[in-house]
């Protein structure tokens, strides 16, 4: 029944605009969602809704706030809205967030909100859990991705998206004596308390605890905080190839998922190991997962692969193409694309391609949690062949690869919801175990803003790109990509036209 009812709702046009092309349709059932979602009142998004869009959380964070003004920038463009009610949408927003209460020196943003109050939460509403105020650097880059959106979109907010914007300093974040593995020093942490939590590894510096973690991979979602704290010279340049692409080639570093290949250059006096992993064939720099969501959300924003043709215009595609091949042919799932999201049997968990993750204990595609361990050289030894049965595949990971294998995208997404089941009232569910065919029949905000981020590119010649990026930011930041050649060469990519 369930079945039916997906191909039903595919078959019913949102507006007659959406009818002609599926990805637009999509789109409009994944904004109900949105709209579902969202305090009428303040204007604030709901972390996760139920599949029949009755009954939103009551918690949000500043990543679910900026992915749902973006969202309303594309909704506008698509005409499923209207110029005016975006605008309202988006005002109302903007207005709760300038009043909510937020950490004043550094102008971050804390962790989770109520979204019919804007109070900070204190205890976690489901089981009255104390939650100790926490500011991420990622999900302050996400709202501050959003704001730059609004910025970028609609001239009659930019004021007040610009007065937010402008006190968000991530070089709070920032250590500039932090050391990775590799030797090289500066980079941004995970975040703060400003009041003492109960665990912390470290030292309170004046009234604020950091976390011990620093990010410290290139290919993951923290890079956006980078990018934007070098954009407004908050963080030297140099912090871009702080990061390490893999691990070195070394055995010390054997408990990562394979033995990377590469070779050493300098960038900006930084020494950089240009490392990437093979799999199945396919050359790319790994994420620390494996998942799309880390390797190219921020290529909904900045234009990774046009200022860097050699680094991230090469890593990308293969990155859609490994996850493909995975999913295709190694799998043998018949469907393909994997990333954090709901777990189809219980509340969320973390899905990647394990082999495309540097962690050798990383996200696997399999709800059987099959590890993928190819040894490394005479440091150690494989493991045993990974078993695949019940994939759990993410809708939102098979949008963000729209750029590089539209073709593939389409088709994927189309079956996905007529075989699987996996769309409802509010677009695609968060998740589906192809195997068994059991569906995660809820929506997250943040998963849903990435859909119509990626379909608003599609359709709209990069709009969020567009919107997102100014001069001064592209002066600091292209130089960086431009100047920097990848371990991964200019690969024929036949694994994306193939079922």
């Amino acid at each position: 029944m369930r079945r039916l009812l997906a191909v039903l709702v595919l078959l019913l046009p949102f507006t007659v605009a959406a009818a002609e092309d599926p990805l637009r349709r999509y789109a409009a059932d994944t904004w109900r969602s949105l709209v579902a979602m969202t305090d009428p009142a303040t204007g604030l998004v709901a972390d996760n809704i139920d599949g029949d869009l009755g009954t939103p959380s009551a918690y949000t964070s500043p990543t679910n706030i900026g992915g749902s003004m973006w969202s309303a920038v594309v909704a506008r463009d698509l005409r499923i809205i209207s110029s005016r009610e975006a605008t309202a949408r988006v005002s109302r927003t903007l207005d709760t967030l300038a009043r909510l209460r937020h950490h004043e020196p550094s102008g971050m943003y804390y962790n989770w909100y109520d979204p019919a109050t804007g109070a900070v939460l204190t205890t976690w509403p489901s089981t009255g859990a104390v939650v100790t105020p926490f500011l991420s650097s990622v999900d302050n880059g996400w709202l501050a991705a959003g704001l730059r959106v609004v910025a970028g979109a609609i001239p009659s907010l930019r004021a007040k998206a610009t007065a937010i914007l402008r006190e968000m300093d991530f070089g709070f974040y920032f250590t500039p004596d932090a050391t990775s593995p590799i030797g090289t020093r500066g980079l941004i942490r995970g975040g703060f308390w400003d009041t003492e939590p109960p665990d912390t590894c470290t030292a309170p510096r004046g009234s604020i605890w950091f976390t011990c973690n620093h990010y410290d991979i290139t290919v993951t979602e923290p890079r956006i905080a980078t990018y934007l704290g070098i954009g407004s010279g908050q963080i030297p340049a140099t912090a871009y190839f702080d990061t390490m692409r893999t691990l070195p080639d070394s055995c010390d570093y054997a408990w990562q998922e394979m033995r990377p290949t590469g070779f050493t250059t300098t960038h900006l006096g930084r020494s950089v190991y240009e490392g990437s992993y093979r799999y199945r064939g396919i050359t790319f720099v790994p994420s620390w997962g494996g998942d799309m969501f880390e390797a190219l959300m921020p290529d909904l924003f900045v234009p990774e692969a046009q200022w860097g043709p050699r680094s991230w215009g090469r890593n990308h595609p293969a990155t859609v193409a490994a996850q493909i091949e995975h999913g295709l042919h190694d799998a043998k799932y018949g469907y393909w694309g994997f990333s954090p999201a709901s777990n189809p049997f219980g509340d969320y968990a973390v899905y990647g391609v394990d082999a495309m993750g540097m962690d050798t204990n990383g996200y696997p595609s399999d709800v059987q949690e099959s590890r993928y361990d190819a040894g490394f050289g005479g440091c150690r030894e494989p493991g045993p062949e990974p078993v695949y049965g019940d994939g759990v595949v993410t809708p939102h990971a098979v949008f963000l690869a729209l750029p590089y294998a539209p073709g593939p995208v389409r088709s994927n997404l189309a079956r996905l919801a007529s075989e699987q089941g996996a769309y409802g009232p509010g677009g695609f569910y968060d998740a589906v175990a192809v195997g068994s065919t059991t569906v995660a029949e809820r929506y997250l905000s943040l998963d849903q803003s990435m859909i119509m981020g990626a379909v608003g590119n599609h359709l709209r010649h990069d709009l969020l790109k567009r919107a997102f990026v100014t001069p001064e930011f592209e002066r600091a930041v292209r130089p960086l990509l431009a100047q920097e050649t990848f371990n991964v060469p200019v690969q024929p990519l036949p694994q994306l036209g193939r079922r």
